[in-house]
């Protein structure tokens, strides 16, 4: 039975229903499921989706649809896996925002998602974040990697304005810092200083790992 509920779980997360991913993952759960194999069910399927989209099958409405519902889910997965003292190694860790000014976050919440999904830790500053809130979250974190998003061309400034604080703060060193957004190119990534660039969501994990490799 709890095969089928994984299959019905992962179903749910591909047809955006979040409110039914949440009840079966608890269902798959109460079934007497491992909490890491409901979370492996989880990564497989977001994964999936994430590589169509990086193929061209799907669209990003589609991507932002079950990545939104897979959201939904994992809270219950991660709350059952500590209750049971497990864990998965973590890829690294990651603290992520969309810089002061900006309030867009699909294609940073997506990045997060699949980040998640592929084993890193994730702190997910959200939405307007600014210079010292990043400082302050690197220096309590300690993270392998600092991701900043700017859909506005006014505020894509705001990520140079980060690095600079990091090397004044003497922390430039210890981590990659990549960035993204519609108003950021390779170019404008190169020019403030920034270890990397992608353009999407997926691609941004890609380029993660290949930072950490």
């Amino acid at each position: 039975m709890s095969e089928r509920t994984l299959t019905d779980l992962a179903t749910a997360v591909k047809e955006y229903d979040g409110e039914n991913a949440a009840q079966l993952a608890q269902q798959a759960l109460d079934e007497g499921t491992e909490p890491i194999v409901v979370l492996d069910a989880l990564t497989a399927c977001i994964r999936e989706v994430g590589d169509a989209f990086g193929a061209g099958d799907l669209f990003l409405p589609e991507l932002v649809g079950a990545a939104d519902a897979m959201e939904t889910a994992m809270p219950i997965v991660v709350a059952a896996l500590k209750a049971a003292g497990g864990s998965r190694t973590s890829a690294g860790k990651v603290v992520a925002g969309t810089v002061a000014g900006d309030i867009h976050n699909i294609g940073k919440s997506i990045f997060c998602t699949l980040l998640t999904a592929d084993g890193f830790e994730v702190i997910d500053l959200g939405i307007d974040v600014g210079v010292d809130k990043f400082i302050a979250t690197i220096k309590e974190e300690e993270p392998d990697v600092v991701a900043m998003s700017a859909l506005l061309t006014i505020t894509a400034q705001e990520q140079q304005n980060v690095i600079a604080a990091l090397e004044s703060a003497g922390l430039r060193d210890d981590l990659k810092v990549i960035v993204g957004g519609g108003a950021i190119s390779q170019r404008f990534a190169e020019s403030i200083g920034a270890d990397g660039y992608s353009p999407t969501a997926p691609g941004g994990v890609t380029l993660v790992k290949e930072l950490l490799a």
